[in-house]
Parts: C-alpha cells; sequence; structure tokens
C-alpha cells in the first residue's frame, strides 16, 4: 500500500482500503479520516490517473472537518492492493460491483461503507468472521448505499461529502476491531 510503506507507517489491526472511482476525493476523504482514528488504511480508485496529488476542494473539504491528509498520490486499485486488504470499503455501488468483476477473490470482503455502519456486527469473532456471515458477495447492491460523488461540484459539495463521510467513518471505526 504506497501511503503506508511510503510513510513507514506500522499501525496494528486490519487493513482497510478505501475505494472510489479517482482516489481522488471520497476515498481521500474516507481514508484520512479512518487515518486520523488509528486504523491502518490505504486508498485507490478504479479508474485513476495514477500519481495525481488530492484537489484544493478535497483538501478544503478535510480541512472543514478537522482532517489532514498530507502527501496525497492518486492509486488504481490493484489485485495486490485488495489482496492484502481485510476489508474494502467502497464509497458507492459502481465500486463494489468493479470488485466483484474484476477481482471476485476479493468480493466476500467488500461492502459500501453505508452497508457496513448498518449491517456489520462489533463483535464477538473476528472482523473475518463477522465479513463473512454478511455474505457480501450476494449481497443485493441498492441506491440507498452511494455517498455522493462531489466531483465537478462546487466547495459546498466538497464540504458535504467530507461531513456525511465523517459521521460515517466514525461509525465505522468501532466495528473494525
Amino acid at each position: 500500500m504506497p501511503e503506508l510503506e511510503a510513510a513507514g507507517i506500522d499501525v496494528p489491526g486490519p487493513l482497510v482500503v478505501t475505494l472510489c472511482t479517482g482516489n481522488a476525493a471520497r476515498s481521500v476523504m474516507a481514508g484520512a479520516m479512518l487515518a486520523g482514528a488509528g486504523v491502518r488504511v490505504a486508498t485507490a480508485g478504479t479508474h485513476v490517473v495514477e500519481g495525481q496529488p488530492m484537489s484544493r476542494r478535497t483538501r478544503d473539504a478535510l480541512d472543514a472537518v478537522g482532517v489532514r491528509a498530507d502527501g496525497h498520490r492518486s492509486h488504481q486499485v490493484t489485485p495486490d492492493d485488495l489482496e492484502r486488504a481485510d476489508v474494502v470499503v467502497a464509497m458507492a455501488t459502481e465500486h463494489v460491483a468493479f470488485v466483484r468483476r474484476r477481482h471476485p477473490e476479493a468480493a466476500p470482503r467488500t461492502a459500501t461503507i453505508r452497508r457496513l455502519v448498518r449491517d456489520l456486527p462489533s463483535g464477538p469473532g473476528t472482523l473475518a468472521d463477522r465479513l463473512a456471515a454478511l455474505d457480501l458477495a450476494a449481497v443485493e447492491l441498492e441506491p440507498w448505499e452511494d455517498v455522493a460523488d462531489p466531483a465537478g461540484g462546487e466547495d459546498e459539495h466538497y464540504v458535504a461529502c467530507a461531513t456525511t463521510l465523517f459521521g460515517l467513518t466514525t461509525a465505522l471505526v468501532p466495528l473494525l476491531g
């Protein structure tokens, strides 16, 4: 995972990969929020121009919710990323569908952030066991699961996305243990 290895970070716990389309807004925001809560995280996208910095709007939206993500560079998700991930946290159903199509071996560990917050029980049992019990590879994907993409929107769309993701990541963190 590029961010972790480059930063020399060794955080205990499960590895969470946050996934969106361009790895420029939603997955960056969610990843920064989870990392700020002490979660081992990497971010990626399904259709990425590799190595791009985050936009000013993404950075400003993170600042608005009190989170930083220094040094981010966009990263196209790879089979290795998905193999190493304990859980893949997608920002929308299209990202779950991408994993199911292109990397079916990771589908049982892939869900939208909204579905995980709603359905992932908080123990007992390991994260792997609790994810397996959800049968995520077979779950019907539904429109309510999507976190709206702020790309192309105004600053307030980015802040609204960051605010939404802040609430979701705050709810997700205790479920990952």
